[in-house]
């Protein structure tokens, strides 16, 4: 089995629709020197080398190498280190509640929901604490201002009891995560979900602590709060580190490890990422290939809808995910692609017209998973036939699955639809956290590419201003 993703651009490859590879070859000169700029000169820039030119502020480019940082801090110290802290204070809130409560929004929350489809059971929250190896069941809140939705988790969490919790099964704890402590959704459902957590502790501030992560900069409302309340545990969001790009921050760990999801092998998996970025020639190197062909097809081909075909539920918050990073990015200067995730089977049989025979304005990448978690499920025979389906008795949910993936992309290279594969072996936490990597990597040399700084402000910024000044703030 491959120990690195696999992106196939065979299927981008069409006379007058597509792109040819020479193309693709001819960007290579360039993209290798975008991709040294990232591995060299951002870095020495971050560090204080170098000095940061006015077109590159803001530089988040501590993403890069906050992989092989949080690894070798935690090789070189298991007790102190941020990741060994980490592992030590959500072993002792899993301990403690059977229910957690994730407040945060965009980037706060988004790859933490993508980290739990992807790694997690299908169905986590229902199973039993045992079944769950005593993981606590997990629910995302402060991503929106919808009242029913956040009274209903209210209730789910026993606030309308108005009472101490007396036992594992019925106590819960919260991570908050906001960079500044300022985004109103998130700072709104700390308030609220805050005071029902002193209730379910019995106004014990110690227990309070206990069951309280906060997760945010060294600056700003939330850690003011968080200070305020005594927590004994407030784990960073790195200077240099976007809220887009810190899934592989505290940000997604703190949230990780309390679903039982390996950090050190998504970790890993970022680092071999990493690896392969810097070292590997534009031909063979899958950040700079996905960059080139995606690039293309919009330059040249006016393909502006970027359109992430996922084979996999477990993957569709993973591609929201990537969503939000690709528009936040590089949606500027009216530019970037639209992106637009999709799960198949499923929605071919809502969207695929429009794909197939809409305007040609769309790049699809396939994400194709190789191997399943579970053993294959058979269609299976019956005595009787109403369904016709005897014929095909014997053949496996895969099996559909990869002729569905075979004639979906068939039809499209019919009607001179360009595609290209992305092949993850498996979802597991080793190529998530490759799979994570490689789209934020890839996002920041088409920005460059582009001309546009991908760590700028998002146009998210405007809303909010004018959000606030409507509720006469």
């Amino acid at each position: 089995m491959s120990q690195i993703l696999r992106y196939c651009t065979q299927g981008a490859y069409i006379p007058d629709t597509g792109i040819d590879p020479t193309e693709v070859s001819n960007l290579g000169d360039k993209l290798e020197q975008l991709r040294d700029d990232v591995c060299l000169t951002d870095v020495q820039m971050l560090s204080g080398e170098l000095t940061i030119p006015k077109s590159k502020v803001p530089l988040d480019a501590g993403f890069y190498l906050l992989p092989e940082r949080l690894l070798a801090d935690y090789e070189a110290d298991r007790q102190s280190s941020e990741l060994a802290r980490i592992l030590a204070k959500t072993k002792q809130l899993m301990a403690q509640v059977d229910r957690v409560v994730i407040l945060g929004i965009g980037g706060s929350y988004m790859g933490a929901r993508a980290l739990m489809d992807a790694c997690c059971q299908p169905y986590f929250n229902e199973l039993s604490r045992g079944q769950r190896g005593s993981r606590p069941r997990i629910y995302f809140e402060g991503n929106n201002v919808d009242n029913d939705a956040s009274q209903g988790l209210l209730h789910l969490l026993g606030a309308d009891r108005q009472a101490a919790s007396t036992s594992i099964d019925d106590s819960w704890g919260l991570v908050v995560i906001s960079k500044s402590g300022g985004t109103l959704e998130t700072a709104a459902a700390f308030r609220q979900f805050l005071a029902a957590l002193e209730v379910s502790c019995g106004k014990d501030q110690g227990k309070l602590r206990d069951r309280l992560i906060p997760v945010t900069g060294d600056s700003g409302k939330l850690l003011d709060f968080a200070t305020e309340l005594g927590c004994d545990q407030i784990f960073p969001v790195p200077d240099g580190v976007g809220g887009r790009f810190s899934i592989l921050s505290a940000v997604g760990l703190v949230p990780a490890a309390l679903m039982g999801i390996n950090v050190m092998k998504l970790l890993e998996g970022a680092r071999a990422m990493n690896e392969h970025f810097r070292t590997a020639k534009a031909a063979e190197n899958i950040v700079l290939q996905y960059t080139a062909v995606n690039h293309l097809m919009e330059v040249k081909r006016g393909a502006n809808v970027r359109l992430l075909s996922v084979w996999s539920k477990a993957l569709e918050t993973a591609g929201m995910w990537y969503d939000q990073l690709l528009a936040e990015s590089l949606g500027k200067q009216l530019m970037g692609a639209m992106p637009l995730t999709t799960v198949n089977t499923r929605d071919l049989h809502s969207r695929h017209q429009q794909h197939q025979e809409g305007r040609r304005d769309k790049m699809v990448n396939n994400v194709i998973v190789e191997n399943y978690r579970y053993d294959p499920l058979p269609i299976g025979g019956r005595s009787t036939d109403p369904d016709c389906l005897n014929d095909i008795a014997n053949k496996t949910l895969p099996d559909i699955m990869a002729a569905a993936i075979a004639g979906t992309n068939q039809a499209l290279r019919d009607d001179g639809r360009p595609t290209a594969n992305l092949y993850m072996p498996r979802v597991d936490e080793y190529f998530m956290g490759q799979f994570f990597q490689m789209l934020m990597l890839a996002t920041v040399v088409e920005g460059r590419l582009l001309g546009l700084n991908p760590y700028g402000q998002p146009g998210v910024e405007a809303y909010k201003k004018n959000m606030n000044r409507n509720l006469g703030r």
